[in-house]
């Protein structure tokens, strides 16, 4: 054979197989689109809040809208109009799911209201990134990973901040001449909120014990039965620890039960009054006329809030709150939206803590501080 005939050969050899392979290669690509997470498909993932009226959830959003710009992601975000609307959360999940979304970033009011909703997403294989209090109790599989504060860790800060202010007057304390230190939460059944009010109450009973030569038998924790554990002092007689939670989280009834308190300061001897949330600290903001009152009215209260917010960061400048608790509710919403991505993309996920700090008047507008206080 000539050595023309056999290039002929190769050629038409080679022609055959470019056009039996080349439905292959487009066949491979054309599937490869239908995979979860490809760089083609639109990635929509909606994020659902406790709650809108605080300035935090509206500082969560700005974080998670960070987020989604850099991942291409669209996005969507709300909450009901209080933390008490847990219905109105629930038909948030339910319309969210009918959309079809890639993943789903919730704050969970009642985990148990959700519980179909939950149940649902792991049938349908949707990840759920739990945020701030998360979704606490939900059945396996159903939350991939959460980005919140260690809610119980920061309270007790709180509590280490409070505690030498009035140490001496705890040592001090008889049956006859009692202390009371007022532990304020705005509820009783969200997991940040509980966490919270336990981290404070747990970190002051083991200071008093520790660092004051009390002993339990000299304590006794009262108010709401859901912050009273089996193991909680309840026999002392000499220092109280109030468990206070207003009768739901409204603004109206937070205001009420903080009016209450402050009423008892003189009478029950009221040393310090932690407030576990921004609603809670608002409260006492607004029975206080901004807090100017606390100072000549209740002299020597130690107030310590939580969160920020205009009239709560006013009141730490103006040294009418002793100081408050900062989360980052800015990374809250990053990392969630971040998290819900790489679920998404079929990358491991696991819990991030989004870490919280003390403010007071002498550090609220230090860097590192005061890009965690939102107006």
């Amino acid at each position: 054979m000539s050595s023309f005939k056999r290039m002929g050969m190769v050629l038409v050899m080679a022609v055959i197989i470019i056009a039996l392979a080349t439905p292959l290669f487009a066949n491979g690509k054309k599937e490869s689109t239908k995979n979860a997470g490809a760089s083609n498909e639109k990635i929509f993932i909606p994020m659902i809040s406790k709650g809108f009226q605080h300035q935090f959830w509206q500082t969560v959003m700005k974080g998670a809208k960070a987020a989604a710009k850099k991942y291409n992601i669209e996005m969507t975000f709300e909450g009901p109009p209080t933390e008490a609307d847990i219905q109105p959360q629930v038909q948030m999940l339910v319309n969210a799911m009918a959309k079809d979304p890639s993943a789903i970033c919730l704050a969970a009011l009642d985990t148990n209201s959700v519980m179909d909703q939950l149940n649902e997403a792991v049938r349908r294989k949707i990840p759920i990134i739990g945020f701030d209090s998360g979704v606490p109790n939900a059945p396996k599989g159903a939350i991939y990973a959460t980005a919140a504060t260690d809610s119980y860790a920061a309270a007790g800060l709180a509590a280490q901040k409070m505690f030498p202010v009035i140490k001496d007057k705890i040592m001090a304390a008889t049956a006859a001449n009692p202390v009371t230190i007022v532990d304020f939460n705005q509820d009783a059944t969200s997991q940040s909120v509980t966490d919270r009010g336990k981290g404070f109450r747990d970190m002051m009973i083991k200071l008093i014990e520790t660092k004051a030569n009390r002993s339990a038998s000299d304590i006794k924790v009262v108010g709401n039965p859901a912050y009273i554990a089996s193991d909680t002092p309840t026999k002392g007689s000499a220092i109280i620890l109030d468990m206070q939670v207003p009768a739901s989280p409204k603004d109206t009834d937070a205001t009420n039960t903080a009016q209450a308190i402050l009423n008892r300061v003189k009478s029950d001897n009221v040393l310090g009054i932690f407030c576990s949330n921004e609603g809670t600290a608002r409260a006492i903001l607004a029975s206080s006329n901004d807090g100017s009152s606390l100072p000549t009215q209740y002299p020597g209260l130690i107030v310590i809030g939580f969160d920020a917010g205009k009239a709560q960061k006013a009141a730490v400048r103006d040294k009418y709150f002793f100081g408050a608790i900062t989360q980052d509710p800015y990374m809250i919403g990053f990392d969630a939206m971040e998290l819900a991505y790489k679920a998404v993309k079929g990358q491991p996920v696991a819990n991030v803590d989004t870490g919280a700090k003390f403010y007071d008047s002498t550090n609220m507008d230090q860097p590192d501080i005061a890009q965690l206080l939102y107006d």
